[in-house]
């Protein structure tokens, strides 16, 4: 079971003695591996992703039968910056389409066979505009960290966040550029779709906040740059990693919340694999540094937890593969 948030110390603590995979899960699954009627290597990643899951799962032959995606929605004051094509309506807008079943990630959630939950956070209430303050005050932080904490349900077997906040691609190109350095510009991409006199306004605007908020801790970098929907999927991940749920990452604002667990504990994304790269410009090195490998490469720029949500259905393959093939004895083939 999770244990309760009471404060940013316990999530630190929880994080960084949150256990690791089933070794003797991740040896069964080796070893069934090596005896299914194939030839070593054939399947390719399929099969390492199938002995990955294993592990964390600990269960030598599992099954995924429960995926969960969770949507996150948040404003930001910083778009009074003028860093998006939208304005912030849209997100609360977004959030009741969600709610209808309207949403594309709606259709790829179904199309898995996995569970949607929405979780809109004080959409009325903006983050700070992190150019001036910081985004969050560490109450507020907490907050968010605890709805996407809570979020989690423990009887899924595979977890997919996703998020929907105008704007939100300037925090997470803020984030990337704080933790792992850089000029503004190697971070900062066209999000929805500004100009060139957008991009460059909006390049301007991440070099102003992490000149402001510099900092080598990836909860302050969360708290000072980041938004309510981007703490609440680090929370949510964080929980997963607690209760042993593999994580598929979705895209560039998923994995820039991902990337402050990464900088606040060693290990802290082994439960992750990196659904999609997507067309925003940065992810690609965003995911070279968390040492992750796309699944997929299919040029979304959506959010909402599209890509990670299309990558449940790789999951699942390479685990229905591992468990239900028939090992070289059951169906009596000779291995050579």
């Amino acid at each position: 079971m999770l244990p309760e948030l009471n404060d940013l110390n316990t999530f630190r603590a929880v994080l960084a003695g949150a256990p690791g995979p089933d070794a003797a899960a991740v040896q069964g699954a080796a070893e069934r591996n090596g005896q299914l009627t194939k030839p070593p290597g054939a399947l390719g990643r399929l099969e390492d992703l199938a002995v990955w899951y294993a592990g964390w799962r600990g269960d030598a032959r599992p099954q995924i039968s429960a995926p969960q995606v969770i949507v996150f929605a948040g404003n930001h004051g910083v778009t009074a910056q003028g860093v998006s094509a939208f304005p912030p309506e849209v997100t609360v807008q977004m959030v009741m389409n969600f709610e209808h079943g309207g949403a594309a990630i709606n259709q790829l959630a179904r199309a898995a066979g996995a569970k949607m939950d929405v979780h809109a956070l004080d959409l009325d209430k903006p983050t700070a505009d992190f150019t001036q303050t910081p985004a969050m005050t560490e109450d507020e932080l907490l907050a968010a960290l605890r709805t996407g904490w809570q979020a989690v349900d423990p009887q899924s077997d595979l977890l997919v966040v996703g998020e929907m906040g105008i704007g939100n691609t300037t925090p997470a190109a803020a984030i990337a550029c704080a933790l792992f350095g850089g000029d503004a510009s190697d971070w900062t991409g066209r999000g929805t779709g500004v100009d060139d006199a957008g991009l460059a306004n909006k390049t301007r605007v991440v070099a102003e906040g992490v000149a402001k908020h510099a900092s080598d801790d990836g909860l302050d970098i969360l708290r000072c740059l980041g938004g309510r929907e981007i703490a609440a999927m680090a929370g949510a991940i964080a929980a997963a990693r607690v209760l042993r749920i593999p994580v598929i990452l979705d895209g560039f604002i998923c994995s820039a919340a991902a990337a402050c667990l990464w900088k606040l504990s060693d290990g802290a994304l082994d439960h992750a694999v990196a659904g999609h790269q997507s067309a925003e410009a940065a992810h690609g090195a965003v995911l070279a540094k968390l040492g992750k490998e796309p699944l997929l490469s299919l040029g979304l720029r959506l959010g909402e937890g599209s890509g990670g949500a299309l990558a449940i259905n790789i999951l699942k393959s390479a685990v229905a593969c591992h468990s239900g093939m028939a090992t070289f004895a059951e169906a009596g083939v000779s291995d050579g």
